[in-house]
């Protein structure tokens, strides 16, 4: 498919899958990339959105308080419009367009206007959410057949279309979507039609996104059990013998961080790494960026170290931020790599370290202690005295590094490569997790991260929102940041590193849980 000009209006109906972010197709990924409009449901997972172009336009078509925000004609009306507007439109869907997801009746209306358009599948939660609760809807050993049926049909039928004697006899799976509702009457029609009430079934919730849960039980006594637990939609519902597998085969809501929420206070550009590690351990992550990093307004004393590179016996580098700032300043100036010359290159911790690979650099120097404290105590056994040391810093890095190697002799510039600032503020949705307990655990990877979130928040706010929260410090220095702030540390690695700290809160959460 060659990619649509402004001036022809087109849709693409895009399944976004039934939650998890990375079950979006690469096609669908692609025609998001390509869209001036993104039209999305409420099953659609926002982080989706994340692949449109900065410049689209985000118009929601879910539900707001329960209710559908636009029926579905005006849906039908507003594609329509919009793609006669000479507008690409992306139409996220929740699990498959053609799949209980109404896209048959959107593309009859594009038809009726002439308008021209692609299906990008999805995974449809059926299949999704089973297979995320360890339910295998086929089975060679069990059944060879699974049927998808809807548990609400179209209000206006004056009898129901499902054919309950067939559902009911033999061993096929039956999977049912939306019918929390009316559970209690297709248990029922079920059994009324043949189906044993000692059949298994299982009630997914939010399938395949760290909020999945699950609930199991028979047709006999299902529906009770929902009533008393107070399931509730968005679920689908598994119905035959392969439900029994699934204490067999859980893979993704038995692992060690599932249920937890996780607060990742780190700059925003780096966030999605921490968050992608906590959530692959199955914790839900909110992302709250404390930093944004940009350039010092003045980097005039930067400029003159970098021209005076030759001089310099070693280049320090303390932070991922101070690697890539560093860099940034050098391309800027019309240079590269080369400029470094002879000198040598200490780098403090492997991330740091494995920063410098990209612009080909490989760290000299890794001391065992991925603090300042442990710059100096390394340079100590090299005896730098009288050598030239640049320490491109942070505009507000402790002096323990330029004091500490002067001591020994050195002689140090330590120009400012880059500037934390505050963000604008704490986004809605993590006050709101904050408020309602469902964050469980803060991580913090420097001082900044707990002071920055402390002025956003203010000091008392501070405090009660993180009241009973586990609170993970990334090692000594922000620890001591945490607890001057009146914050109890839970969680502090004896490594300093997001590995380190994500182990120590996985050791945590197995004890306390």
């Amino acid at each position: 498919m060659t990619e649509i000009t402004r001036k022809n209006g087109y849709v693409y109906l895009i399944g976004a899958g039934p939650g998890d972010p990375g079950l979006i197709t690469v096609r669908g990924r692609q025609c998001l990339e390509l869209a001036d409009v993104v039209l999305y449901d409420y099953l659609a997972n926002d982080r989706l959105l994340a692949h449109a172009r900065p410049d689209a336009e985000l118009i929601y078509a879910g539900k707001v308080g329960g209710a559908h925000n636009r029926e579905q004609a005006q849906i039908n009306e507003l594609l329509v419009s919009l793609a006669l507007g000479g507008r690409v439109v992306a139409r996220l869907k929740g699990g498959d367009p053609f799949v209980f997801g109404r896209g048959g009746e959107e593309c009859e209306a594009l038809v009726t206007a002439g308008i021209p358009f692609e299906i990008v599948p999805g995974v449809t939660a059926g299949i999704g959410a089973a297979a995320y609760a360890g339910i295998p809807l086929t089975h060679r050993n069990v059944t060879t057949s699974v049927a998808f049926v809807t548990g609400h049909e179209h209000p206006d039928k004056d009898t129901s279309e499902i054919d309950w004697d067939r559902l009911s006899l033999g061993s096929g799976t039956v999977v049912f979507y939306m019918g929390v509702k009316n559970l209690p009457q297709i248990t029922a029609n079920l059994m009324a039609h043949g189906r044993r009430p000692e059949t298994p079934v299982a009630l997914v919730r939010w399938g395949t996104r760290p909020e999945q849960q699950v609930l199991t039980g028979t047709l006999a006594d299902i529906a009770e059990s929902a009533r008393k637990a107070g399931f509730k939609a968005p679920a689908i519902t598994v119905v035959g013998e392969v439900v029994r597998l699934r204490e067999k085969l859980r893979w993704f809501d038995n692992r060690p961080l599932f249920g937890k929420g996780m607060l990742v206070t780190r700059a925003a550009d780096q966030a999605g790494e921490y968050s992608t590690m906590l959530e692959d351990l199955g914790a839900s992550v909110w992302e709250c960026p404390t930093i944004r990093i940009v350039p010092p307004e003045d980097p005039t004393d930067l400029d003159r170290a970098i021209g005076e590179l030759h001089a310099f016996a070693w280049v320090v580098f303390t932070s991922y931020n101070a690697v890539q700032a560093f860099f940034a300043r050098l391309h800027e100036l019309g240079r590269d790599s080369r400029a470094l010359g002879p000198c040598r290159i200490c780098a403090v911790g492997p991330r740091t370290a494995a920063a410098l690979a990209p612009y080909g650099i490989r760290a000299d120097l890794v001391p065992a202690s991925y603090k300042a404290e442990g710059v100096v105590a390394a340079f100590r056994e090299l005896n730098p005295v009288g050598e030239r040391i640049l320490y491109p810093k942070a505009d507000r890095a402790r002096d323990v590094i330029p004091a500490g190697l002067a001591a020994l002799g050195a002689e140090v510039s330590d120009p400012v490569a880059y500037c934390n600032v505050l963000p604008d503020a704490v986004p809605a949705g993590v006050i709101q997790a904050l408020e309602e307990r469902r964050i469980h655990c803060a991580t913090f990877t420097s001082s900044s991260t707990v002071d920055n979130l402390a002025r956003l928040l203010g000091e008392n706010r501070f405090l009660h929102l993180l009241e009973g929260v586990a609170i993970a410090a990334i090692g000594p220095i922000t620890a001591r940041t945490c607890r001057e702030l009146g914050l109890d540390v839970s969680i502090e690695p004896e490594e300093y590193t997001l590995a380190a700290m994500t182990r120590e809160i996985v050791r945590y959460f197995s004890v306390t849980s």
